[in-house]
């Protein structure tokens, strides 16, 4: 595992890489949670996300990328809610930049509402970071005093994973339900029987979700 300074409009943002295989054919990128509930890329769910990405026992070994947001750790800026998803950009393009593959992002609460904004917008230059899929991991639908909607993945192709707790204090499992059906193919939905938002108990079934999910994609 080795530091990295990203540069992003906010300036420098704190970062962490765990190193992959040599031969790896993708690379990750995990987004961490709310951080003014506590979120940082330390989370658990963060770290769990991460080893299934990376850890030899999951048989991926790709090098993953987890960052603080602007404002968090030892990240410069402030919070925002919004321009976060331009750190999400900051960081694709590191990694696009140092490995030239196809990434995985990954993104859990906020983190994953940032990853949406980041990713399924229509501007992303043609030379830029190639995306693989987008897992998006207790997807929120309110929380902190705001709504979220994600008007943006009715035209999104990549391949999405939504996997949630079907007890999620920040998303209904109706509610969910109603963004997973407005979402463009191709799409996947888990709820997790019994899980909350933070998968209390449950990180294990999560693992084993995302993991199942991503081998499916890369066949």
């Amino acid at each position: 595992m080795r530091t990295v300074d990203l540069r992003g409009s906010a300036g420098r943002l704190e970062a962490l890489l765990n190193e992959g295989a040599s031969d790896a054919q993708f690379v990750g990128l995990v987004s961490h949670p709310h951080p003014k509930g506590g979120g940082t890329m330390h989370n658990k769910v963060v770290y769990h996300a991460m080893k299934v990405l990376n850890a030899p026992e999951w048989n991926l070994r790709w090098p993953v990328l987890r960052f603080n947001f602007r404002g968090t750790g030892m990240s410069e800026g402030q919070h925002d809610g919004q321009a976060e998803s331009t750190d999400v950009v900051a960081a694709l393009n590191w990694l696009h930049a140092e490995y030239k593959l196809p990434i995985v992002l990954v993104g859990f609460s906020f983190g994953a509402a940032m990853a949406i904004a980041a990713s399924c917008a229509s501007s992303a230059p043609s030379d830029g970071p190639s995306l693989r899929t987008l897992a998006l991991l207790g997807l929120p639908t309110h929380g902190f005093k705001r709504s979220y909607e994600y008007p943006l993945l009715t035209s999104c192709t990549l391949p999405k994973f939504f996997v949630s707790g079907d007890q999620d204090q920040f998303a209904t499992k109706l509610q969910l339900e109603q963004v997973f059906d407005s979402a463009a193919d191709p799409k996947t939905l888990v709820l997790v029987p019994n899980a909350d938002h933070f998968f209390t108990g449950h990180l294990d079934e999560l693992q084993t979700a995302l993991a199942a999910w991503l081998k499916e994609q890369i066949r």
